[in-house]
């Protein structure tokens, strides 16, 4: 099985031919998006937890990895100039995986009309060296896919994430690579997913992630209610109930990793198969995780909402005959009707991530993208509960 896409420098390979303009600071926020307005290809994600570097090196892992991504043709780093963070910090390790990647500084240019005049110098010889790039074949091993559900109801676990499950082992099983999120939602389900780790190791590893993710968010006095409004309405009615039909996203092959993301930095696959990746809950910023972590499109389940990324194209499953739109990509209400299974609209997916990956466009690509926010743990908070490594 193969696909087109655009090889990079490093042997990654994009199904999308996009510049990044990366705000380091929020300060220069409005720079960035002046910059980015005449290219129709630029993404802007900023910064807007504190210009300072300390305390910050998830959060630029993620903008790195984010950088990295095949996705991505080139990057453009701005730094307003009179915070911490060097623009360098993140073009440099871009730029050393032969991608291209220029970065500037407001205060060095004076002034903010002279900072946009040459930042859209820069991102237009940007945009002209991806022009250059063009799709080429290449086997379906150079495709990596975030899984991620979201307004999850009775549906879901029932149909759209059967589905998606069926999708991945079929991706993997022509020598593709799923990594699955949400660590907050294992809980409930640890017992299965550690009996599928391919090692103890890997077992180790997980565990150890599920419980730490599981202290963050249930601190006495501050707990986190997992279980939102939209899940109980749904006809969902504990946290068991929705992360068992959550697993079914993952498909039936042994978890080959944990890939972490933290301060050290953001991990990836290094092998094809079914890894579980660090990825927040969090709609918009688990699409920055997945992007860092080198997947180039996500498979989301829901009811029939879904959020819609820049970065890495999203394709949408539903079973919620309700709530169904034409913003899904795939339908998955005849399962829920007892007129098809999950394998025939799993097939339906699989060939629809092939079309993705070829450049179709998704159901709504294009249209109403979520902010592209950039999670990281509170490092404070991450010291306070003992967590940090």
């Amino acid at each position: 099985m193969k696909f087109n896409g655009y090889i990079r420098p490093d042997g990654s390979v994009g199904i999308r031919n996009s510049l990044l303009i990366v705000g380091v600071d929020e300060c220069c926020d409005g720079i960035c998006r002046a910059i980015a307005k005449d290219h129709d290809n630029a993404i802007v994600i900023t910064n807007f937890v504190t210009c300072m570097q300390a305390g910050n090196e998830e959060l630029l892992h993620n903008i790195i990895g984010v950088g990295k991504n095949p996705n991505i043709a080139g990057v453009l780093v701005v730094a307003m100039g009179c915070g911490s963070i060097n623009p360098e910090i993140v073009a440099k390790p871009i730029r050393e995986t032969g991608k291209a990647s220029l970065s500037m500084r407001v205060m060095d240019l004076g002034g903010t009309r002279k900072a946009i005049e040459h930042g859209r110098s820069l991102a237009q010889q940007l945009s002209e060296e991806a022009a250059k790039c063009e799709r080429t074949t290449v086997p379906l091993s150079k495709l990596t896919v975030g899984v991620k559900c979201g307004g999850s109801d009775a549906s879901s676990g029932l149909a759209s994430n059967p589905v998606v499950g069926f999708a991945a082992d079929k991706i993997i099983d022509n020598g593709g690579t799923v990594i699955g999120g949400e660590v907050i939602e294992f809980i409930g389900g640890e017992k299965y997913l550690l009996e599928r780790c391919r090692n103890d190791e890997v077992r180790t590893k997980l565990d150890r992630i599920m419980k730490a993710e599981e202290k963050r968010w249930s601190i006495p006095g501050a707990d986190v209610e997992i279980m939102s409004i939209g899940n109980s309405v749904g006809g969902l009615t504990t946290i068991e109930e929705k992360t068992l039909g959550a697993l079914h996203k993952f498909g039936t092959h042994p978890v080959e990793g944990v890939l972490e993301a933290d301060r050290n930095g953001i991990e990836t696959p290094d092998k094809p198969g079914l890894y579980l990746g660090e990825v927040t809950h969090l709609c918009g910023a688990s699409a920055i995780n997945f992007a860092a972590m080198g997947a180039q499109c996500i498979l989301w389940t829901s009811g029939g909402s879904g959020f819609n990324n820049a970065i890495v194209p999203v394709i949408r499953i539903s079973g919620n005959a309700e709530l169904f739109t034409e913003d899904q990509d795939i339908d998955a209400r005849a399962i829920m009707r007892g007129e098809a299974t999950s394998d025939e609209v799993g097939e339906q997916l699989f060939a629809k991530v092939i079309e993705v990956a070829n450049g179709a466009e998704t159901a709504v690509e294009g249209l109403g993208y979520a902010y592209c926010s950039i999670y990281q743990k509170d490092q404070r908070l991450e010291g306070c509960l003992g967590l940090l490594k």
